[in-house]
């Protein structure tokens, strides 16, 4: 395993995280499956697990507390905070307030059962509410010992920099890292997103290294398609090859698969290679929901890529440029209703 500092914290880090997205309800309900899962990451040199309070509604948390009895103190924990864990009961109960991060990282470190957290996550944007608020709210757990550091996940660079210069006016602690999608099918953060990330000394784990699973060689051009399982089965308009963002991932794939064919590797260890080999990427978060994925996600951890693959890839998909909507399950806030783009007197 090889380790990498995450950003200007001084933590290290493994180059793969776990992901604990698929252990619980929504990918993996057998617990004592998913603890052997986290156990066998730890003892093949993981030592960076990354969770979120929604995930499975809690339940991830709770499995990863178990998990981490007697290991705790070698583990770097993250978890995250700003998605509503019950939908009929969301009224203060979501977001990035002040109010919300007090009470529900209380609710995480007893899910976890934990004195601590790591890395505390924004989980997306909020525009309700001042960047001031969170940040001030953030500040104060660092300083009460309840978390060590925390970072953004799925936030735009100008918004990130944004926070940058409020905690230099301010004061408060900085986020030291963010979380984006990136994936060989996703190079959009290689644009400003990663450039301003390095300028600002953050750490960066990435997630999606799959593509929602188009890279794990599962789903491929003009072959059955299985949506009744895994993540297909979460969204299967993301796999209608009659769709033409599709088709284009459809496409893109068959072209990958020769790439790594002629390199020796699997597609998903060209995949996280890729994402591992950008010099302002941290860790890969890797998503296994049962034993046999994980075994073939850490077959990448030694895997490099030179010159003359990676000029093959920007071939297939030019940097800097989305086949898709990496974060498509997640528009943007900002975004959402449509009456937040248009002048108050037109409402």
């Amino acid at each position: 395993m090889r380790y990498r500092t995450l950003g200007g914290t001084g933590i290290e880090v493994s180059i793969q995280a776990l992901g604990t997205m698929m252990l619980g309800t929504v990918g993996n309900p057998d617990h004592d499956d998913c603890i052997r899962i986290v156990h066998a990451a730890l003892d093949q040199g993981i030592n960076f697990v990354d969770t979120a309070d929604m995930y499975s509604a809690g339940e991830s948390e709770e499995i990863v507390g178990k998990a981490l009895k007697g290991r705790r103190d070698d583990v770097v924990l993250a978890t995250k905070v700003h998605f509503p864990l019950d939908d009929d009961n969301t009224r203060n109960r979501r977001g990035n307030s002040r109010r919300w991060i007090i009470q529900e990282v209380e609710n995480s470190l007893r899910r976890l059962d934990t004195d601590w957290i790591d890395l505390y996550q924004i989980h997306r944007p909020d525009h309700t509410t001042e960047i001031e608020e969170t940040l001030w709210a953030l500040t104060d757990l660092v300083s009460q010992g309840k978390i060590r550091a925390f970072g953004t996940s799925t936030f735009p660079a100008e918004q990130i920099v944004e926070a940058y210069h409020v905690s230099e006016r301010r004061g408060y602690g900085k986020f030291r890292t963010e979380q984006p999608p990136y994936s060989m099918l996703s190079r959009g953060i290689e644009r400003s997103l990663l450039p301003t990330a390095r300028r600002l000394n953050m750490g960066v784990l990435t997630w999606s290294p799959l593509a929602w699973g188009f890279l794990s060689g599962k789903f491929r051009k003009d072959q059955p398609i299985d949506l009744t399982t895994g993540r297909a089965s979460l969204a299967p308009h993301r796999f209608d090859p009659t769709l033409p963002v599709n088709a284009a991932k459809y496409d893109a794939v068959e072209k990958l698969v020769e790439v790594a064919e002629d390199n020796g590797l699997s597609l998903p260890e060209l995949a996280l290679a890729f994402v591992t080999t950008h010099p302002a990427v941290t860790s890969v978060i890797n998503g296994p929901r049962t034993m046999e994925q994980l075994d073939g996600l850490l077959k990448a951890v030694d895997r490099t890529l030179d010159d003359a693959t990676l000029d093959r890839i920007d071939e297939i998909v030019p940097p800097g440029t989305n086949i898709y909507d990496s974060n498509g399950a997640w528009p943007d806030p900002a975004l959402i209703p449509t009456a937040l783009r248009r002048p108050l007197d037109d409402r």
